[in-house]
């Protein structure tokens, strides 16, 4: 893991250096301003503040920064960093800084925006007339159903695996690489899947379930990092054919971001499903000292 690391931050640092001498990228790395992203962040943002502070106004109490907002903070900072800075750039070069992208997305920026809850916040930041209208159409039954659906904890794990597995079939990681409109889609599908995925382990299921749920994710994430990293050839040819000019084959390229996906991804599946199953066992405990 620690040989892992090592790697990573010198191909960081060498990255300037490294790069294609006729890529016209390779004085230095570069943040990506698609407007396809970069707008809905700053949108989503300000709805977010604006709420905050529509909310603010009506108790007369502005108040320290809630838990609430330090987990939405999170959540779009590190969205922010895995799509618009050098580290996407990284990404469109690298099949190892990608699957830094992609894991990030997954398992630090959805989790954090999901454990802050920011719906009914993003709603005041609107218009009244607006706000009420889509506050009308989220109590729809059909979408309720849906809703309810979708963020079922087998629901909600099958989706987001079956998004993880699908994009990572070579012919469409590769056209993803090569199409902004794929690349941009492959980003919503993980982030929105991830989203529907740790809103069904962390408010809807029971904590035992959502352990298990977190522990089968990790299992097949892991599974398919591995066949990755053990791969005896190249999987991914566009990906990875600019590997030479940054030191590594495009073989050894492949195996990094299958390594990135087996270890730290899992352990972070990992350490959440610990956590939800301490809390389980806490709230058993609890439980049966109140029935004593």
């Amino acid at each position: 893991m620690s040989a892992l690391i090592c790697i990573l931050i010198s191909l960081m640092m060498a990255a300037p250096a490294l790069a294609h001498g006729d890529d016209a990228h390779a004085s230095g790395l570069h943040w990506t301003f698609d407007p396809w992203i970069v707008l809905p962040i700053i949108m989503i943002g300000l709805l977010y503040v604006s709420g905050r502070v529509t909310l603010s106004r009506r108790a007369h109490s502005t108040g320290p920064m809630r838990r609430q907002d330090f987990f939405f903070l999170s959540g779009m900072v590190t969205v922010a960093c895995a799509l618009i800075s050098p580290l996407h750039w990284l990404g469109e070069h690298l099949f190892t800084f990608h699957m830094i992208e992609h894991e990030i997305v997954m398992a630090v920026s959805a989790p954090s925006i999901v454990l802050a809850r920011p719906v009914g916040l993003l709603l005041w930041g609107l218009p009244k007339r607006v706000r009420r209208g889509l506050g009308t159409a989220m109590r729809a039954p059909l979408v309720r159903r849906s809703w309810d659906r979708c963020t079922g904890a087998t629901s909600a794990t099958v989706i987001h695996g079956v998004a993880i597995w699908i994009w990572h079939l070579p012919l469409l990681f590769d056209a993803a690489v090569t199409e902004s409109a794929m690349h941009r889609l492959q980003h919503f599908s993980f982030f929105a899947t991830a989203i529907l995925f740790w809103w069904a382990v962390v408010w809807k299921s029971e904590r035992g379930i959502a352990a298990w749920h977190l522990f089968a994710t990790m299992i097949h994430t892991s599974i398919l990092g591995a066949l990755m990293a053990l791969a005896p050839r190249v999987l991914y040819i566009a990906q990875t054919q600019t590997a030479f000019g940054w030191g590594l084959t495009p073989l050894e390229d492949q195996q990094l971001a299958g390594m990135i996906m087996w270890v730290p991804a899992g352990t972070i599946y990992a350490g959440a499903a610990m956590t939800m199953l301490a809390l389980w066992i806490r709230g058993s405990s609890e439980r049966e000292a109140q029935n004593a």
